[in-house]
């Protein structure tokens, strides 16, 4: 197994490989991110970069007020050694050493306030970004979630909605150095323009050979992607309450730690290996630009020996040229992580640029109240994007009536949970087409239609929430009316279960927060039950929702459900013929096609697939 995952790797690797063309190009990403940093804060953002503009005055400031100090004393030490000082000047130099105090206090008192805008503006940046993420999640279709591709960019995207304030510092950083460099490197252009050069020849290696292994380092992170998720998963299962019962019981725990061991193992390989190799180049590249710093250096100081500079100048030129090489490594440097970030941030923008294929028209129908006809299927067939060859559904033509209680049966994989996702158009027909009172579902408003569907799937989920949100979240709208989630959980059940939590309705469940209290299967099942019950909905779907209740609960379940559901259409997916023979008429679903449809005594009169099917059970209860 971890031998597939390593070459996996090996060729998402060479096929990740990003162009500098491609890198430089990612730069045009930065537009719209100050943009949306922009609409984070205008205040923060312009506050940011006026600090930062002030701030790159003053090195160049303060190398210039340090030179004048040096010839102030050394003007002092020629008069009489120093020991009959000439007053104004003592005081300029007083003046002077104040200025260079002052300066230093600034730069201090800018430094951390900009910190502080940048921490503010990062946090700020993030809950935005991480809304904004969650309401395009919500724009998008079902069955985008459940393509893998898809995921590696939601996963991507993830990433990059915290610490991308570190661009936005980093550009700000680079406007700040370049300004200072420019203010630094016009004071050396005055003594000589060679100087520049030699600095650029000295900076250049460097700034090559980070670039080049920025490049292989985010290649290598982009390629683990789908790894670096086992991995998160591993960790998760292998230490988790809602897994450790089945890891015990298993014995999974060696095998998980193997597989993350293995899996560990072979990205700690090619991240050391790339670590190693960035370490050797990177320290002969930066030597060969420490070798070109020494020899301007050398220059300068045989320029001060030969009296043609001042001890003041020598020192602004060593200083302005140490500084100035610095600031341009750290510019090319931040330039290639600039340029890294930008791509990462590609991420972010492709995530974004995905648009649902489902959605409402632009002039849409209103939603019928009350439904007259149903539902109508037209040779309607489904398969999903990932799996081209299988149809999921093929040439299901049937009528869901107005008021009607419909039952589906069929073996796992039969396409039962697929039909409901279609009636609410969770998914769209890959063809035919479903009618609503003789108009496609496509033609109506597609949050309204679903507002009139209520569905409580197999797979629900169990929200790490209070009791009372749990039920609420069938209509969150009424999360504030007591009253309603009360009543609905009573004709689920969930009353019951309730009444024994020590908070009631206000009690966390879950144990992954604090004072948070487990349910069972059939706890759990009863609580989103009670969802159903909150939604003042035309056609109510249940699929499977009892299949963790115990034959009297449910009874009492369907009972009540008979009467919530009268005068409502309603599709009830079950394996129970006890549940099924209480429906209106039964569709016999197999390998996505219609077998049979009709009443519970008419499919056993036909002595078909449903009878064969209800007399197995009838049999497992003699």
């Amino acid at each position: 197994m971890a031998k597939t995952v390593t070459s996996h790797a090996n060729s998402s690797d060479n096929k990740e490989q990003i162009s500098w063309r491609e890198r430089f190009a990612a730069l045009g990403n930065l537009p719209a991110f100050f943009r949306l940093v922009w609409e984070t804060s205008p205040g923060l953002f312009l506050g940011n970069a006026a600090l930062r503009l002030i701030r790159a005055a003053i090195p160049a400031a303060t190398l210039y007020v340090g030179k004048l100090i040096i010839d102030q004393v050394v003007l002092l030490t020629k008069q009489s050694g120093g020991t009959n000082p000439d007053s104004d000047i003592v005081n300029y130099l007083w003046w002077l050493v104040a200025a260079e105090f002052g300066l230093a206090i600034l730069s201090t008192t800018i430094g951390r306030a900009v910190s502080l805008m940048d921490s503010l503006l990062g946090d700020l940046f993030a809950n935005k970004t991480s809304v904004r993420l969650m309401e395009h999640a919500a724009s998008l279709d079902l069955e985008q979630f459940e393509d893998p591709t898809f995921y590696d960019k939601l996963e991507r995207a993830r990433r990059q909605t915290t610490g991308r304030t570190v661009l936005l510092s980093g550009v700000f950083g680079q406007v700040q150095e370049l300004i200072s460099v420019g203010f630094l490197a016009a004071g050396l252009a005055v003594y000589n323009p060679w100087l520049l050069l030699l600095i650029l020849v000295a900076v250049t290696p460097s700034f090559i050979g980070d670039n080049y292994f920025n490049q292989r380092s985010y290649s290598l992170s982009r390629s683990w992607t789908p790894e670096r998720r086992e991995l998160d998963y591993l960790r998760y299962v292998g230490a988790s309450d809602e897994t450790a019962k089945e890891v015990k019981i298993f014995g999974l725990s060696d095998f998980l730690i193997d597989r993350f061991r293995s899996l560990s193992w072979d990205y700690f390989q090619k991240n050391r290996a790339l670590a190693i190799s960035r370490a050797s180049w990177g320290t002969l590249l930066t030597g060969l630009g420490t070798a070109g710093y020494y020899g301007a250096y050398v220059w300068i100081v045989m320029r001060a020996i030969h009296g043609q500079i001042s001890l003041g100048d020598l020192t602004f030129l060593a200083g302005s040229f140490r500084q100035v090489r610095s600031s341009l490594e750290g510019i090319l440097l931040q330039l290639s992580s600039l340029t890294q970030e930008a791509v990462y941030l590609q991420d972010l923008f492709d995530y974004f640029s995905i648009q649902p294929l489902i959605h409402s028209p632009r002039t849409a129908r209103p939603f019928p109240s009350p439904i007259r006809e149903g539902f109508v299927f037209e040779n309607v067939g489904f398969k999903y994007a990932n799996n081209t060859e299988r149809w999921a559904l093929r040439n299901l033509s049937f009528t869901l009536q107005a008021g009607e209680k419909l039952a589906l049966v069929g073996e796992n994989g039969a396409g039962k949970t697929t039909l409901v996702k279609l009636l609410a158009r969770l998914y769209d027909p890959t063809e035919g087409r479903i009618l609503l009172d003789g108009y496609d579902l496509k033609e109506y408003d597609l949050m309204e239609l679903r507002r009139n569907i209520g569905v409580i799937f197999q797979d629900y989920t169990r929200f790490k929430m209070s009791a009372g949100v749990n039920i609420a979240v069938g209509d969150i709208d009424e999360r504030t009316n007591q009253p309603r989630i009360e009543t609905s959980a009573q004709r689920s059940l969930a009353d019951s279960v309730i009444a024994k939590l020590a908070d009631g309705y206000n009690q966390q469940l879950g144990r992954s927060f604090n004072k948070g209290v487990e349910l069972s299967g059939g706890e759990w099942q009863k609580v989103a039950l009670g969802r159903a019950y909150m939604r003042d909905a035309q056609l109510i779907i249940l699929d499977e929702p009892t299949a963790a209740l115990d034959a009297r609960a449910e009874y009492e379940v369907f009972q009540r459900f008979a009467k919530l559901t009268e005068g409502r259409s309603s599709v009830i997916i079950s394996h129970r013929f006890s549940t099924v023979r209480m429906a209106d008429r039964i569709l016999v679903l197999e390998n996505g096609t219609l077998l049979e449809i009709g009443s519970h005594y008419e499919l056993l009169e036909k002595d078909g697939r449903y009878a064969e099917l209800f007399g197995l059970q009838a049999r497992g209860y003699q």
